[in-house]
């Protein structure tokens, strides 16, 4: 016990050293430059000097954590509210261009920084709150015992890591409410399980469609309720949509390396499409990751003269990693030697510490939010779909996530012709001619607009590129009946050399880019033919979807 403590501390500490080197190197570069202290010295005896007058609302667009009447409407609170803002402020504005640091550096001091003011809002006191304390005087304190609850069932619920219920636990549940849409299982591997989904029209289009999702996460976000599942819509419009369903790894998988998503996943996921069917044309379309699978995997069949997959579309794909966004702040290399470390250990990520990093990204949606509702409120968490979905979390394998840092993160080798090879096979984009439909997020935090737009421009063959309103989920799955959010599509001639300039050419529409996409889709096989059964083909139905591979949880509900 007393090993595994000292362990765990040690693990804790080196994970706070990039912050640490991050702020140093900021700070030293300061101390070298007197003149911008001074400066910033005097801006803040400015904004300090301005909180004496009251402003009312400081955030034009109005800040969730402070909705509450009582955060402009009472001085203390109004106070305490306004010099958080300015004092937030004015350091995110001293960090932001430091002269002399370098580029990951800045990024990282700018993206703990945010950290720290979020994690420093008042909101997130109980003492400094007002709706915290009005609950807890109108209910005698039973709503902090609540919360004290709450934060004692998820450390547990964690072992021992914070893990927030994001959505009320009791609401949703696999093959009942979520992952709904009719199919079977009809090809099963060590990696995957390959799902057929039951044609709900006459009349299908005569070339299939292979969806491969991200293994980072369970495939179901596709698939989610009824009304906003995009597999069932597709289904509704006549596809015939094949659907890879990963496995959740564990310590059996520490062998498996990233080609073997290639060699072991889509490839043996596309020759079963095709013996299902008997068709020699596919098209496939890839989210997330599983998008830079896709990628990869038509450079490879490129490189192989296999042409069955004649289109493809890209949801929020990263190619080009020389822009990751926030998520390059954990990239390194004594970051990623620490985390390879790490993971030999068990022979996987634990999905909670995946998770854990990807609400970092946002925190003060995806972790003080919770923290207020569930802690100090004492409430439960809303019903989510989404966040359901993403409080269900994967494994990954030791060494296919280290070689994805590593080797596409770190050292961007994707898009460098012949810089990566997958089972003796060099991969070049440039050498991929397929249509593509390439899709983005204008909000995404995990795969910028900026860096997808950037990786559609490495293919040889046409490429619509689209972008949607809002974030790396919610700008996804976001059907044409929820008349939500914007997303643009590309004017006449070619794309242009950068993201903002095809975006000042770019055509807006309202709505969901699905109907969009379904114009590209259709228009690629015009042809029809009657429906498809699952297990009508050359294979057999193994299990009703969702199938078991989607099963196991990681987090018990």
């Amino acid at each position: 016990m007393v090993g595994s403590t000292c362990t765990e501390e040690r693990t804790m500490d080196a994970s706070l050293e990039p912050m640490r080197r991050a702020f140093l190197e900021v700070l030293l570069r300061l101390a070298m430059d007197p003149q911008r202290m001074l400066a910033a010295g005097a801006g803040l005896w400015e904004r300090s000097a301005r909180l004496g007058v009251p402003r009312g609302p400081s955030r034009p667009d109005g800040d969730r954590r402070f909705r509450d009447p009582a955060w402009q409407e009472q001085p203390f609170f109004d106070f305490m509210r306004r010099a958080y803002l300015s004092g937030a402020d004015w350091l995110h504005d001293l960090v932001a261009e430091v002269p002399g640091v370098d580029p990951h550096t800045a990024h990282q001091a700018r993206f703990y920084t945010r950290q720290l003011t979020e994690a420093l809002a008042p909101s997130n006191f109980p003492a400094l709150n007002p709706e915290v304390l009005r609950a807890a005087r109108q209910s005698g304190g039973r709503s902090l015992l609540a919360g004290m609850e709450a934060l004692l069932t998820d450390l547990a619920r964690g072992q021992g890591r914070l893990a927030p219920r994001m959505s009320e636990p009791r609401t949703f549940r696999l093959g009942e409410n979520l992952a709904t849409t009719p199919g079977d299982v009809i090809h099963e591997e060590r990696l995957f399980q390959l799902l057929q989904y039951r044609p709900t029209t006459p009349t299908v289009h005569r070339r299939p469609l292979l969806v491969v999702p991200p293994w980072i996460n369970k495939f179901y976000i596709l698939d989610l309720r009824p009304e906003n599942s995009f597999v069932r819509w597709a289904v509704e419009r006549g596809h015939t949509v094949f659907l890879v369903s990963w496995v959740n790894p564990d310590e059996s998988h520490a062998d498996v390396e990233l080609e073997d998503y290639l060699l072991h996943g889509l490839l043996p996921a596309l020759d079963a499409v095709t013996r299902a069917t008997g068709e020699q044309e596919v098209s496939a379309l890839g989210y997330c990751i599983g998008g830079t699978l896709l990628a990869a995997g038509l450079a490879w069949l490129s490189a192989q003269g296999d042409t069955r997959v004649s289109s493809a579309t890209l949801l929020t794909t990263q190619v080009d990693f020389s822009e990751p966004g926030d998520l390059g702040a954990f990239i390194d290399a004594p970051q990623l030697e620490r985390l390879e470390a790490h993971m030999r250990q068990r022979g996987y990520l634990d999905g909670l510490e995946m998770m854990t990093t990807f609400n970092l990204l946002r925190a003060k949606d995806l972790v003080w939010s919770f923290v207020v509702n569930n802690y100090l409120l004492g409430r439960e968490p809303a019903p989510s779909d989404f966040l359901a979905w993403s409080s269900d979390p994967t494994r990954l394998p030791a060494r296919a996530h280290a070689t994805y840092l590593r080797e596409l993160y770190l050292h961007n080798r994707l898009v460098q012709p012949g810089a990566l090879s997958f089972g003796g096979v060099p991969l070049d984009l440039g050498q991929v001619r397929v249509p593509l439909y390439v899709q983005a997020c204008r909000e995404d935090h995990i795969a910028p607009f900026r860096s997808v737009y950037r990786g559609a421009r490495h293919y040889a063959g046409p490429v619509r590129f689209v972008l949607a309103g809002s974030g790396h989920v919610a700008g996804v799955i976001n059907p044409p009946a929820a008349n939500k959010y914007r997303h643009w599509v590309p004017g006449s001639g070619p794309l242009a050399p950068d993201a903002d300039a095809w975006l000042t050419g770019a055509e807006e529409r309202p709505g969901s880019w699905w109907t969009d996409w379904e114009a590209w889709q259709s228009a690629r096989s015009t042809e029809r033919v009657p429906a498809r059964i699952p297990g009508d083909g050359a294979l057999r139905c193994v299990e009703p979807a969702p199938g078991r591979y989607v099963l196991p949880r990681l987090l018990p509900e």
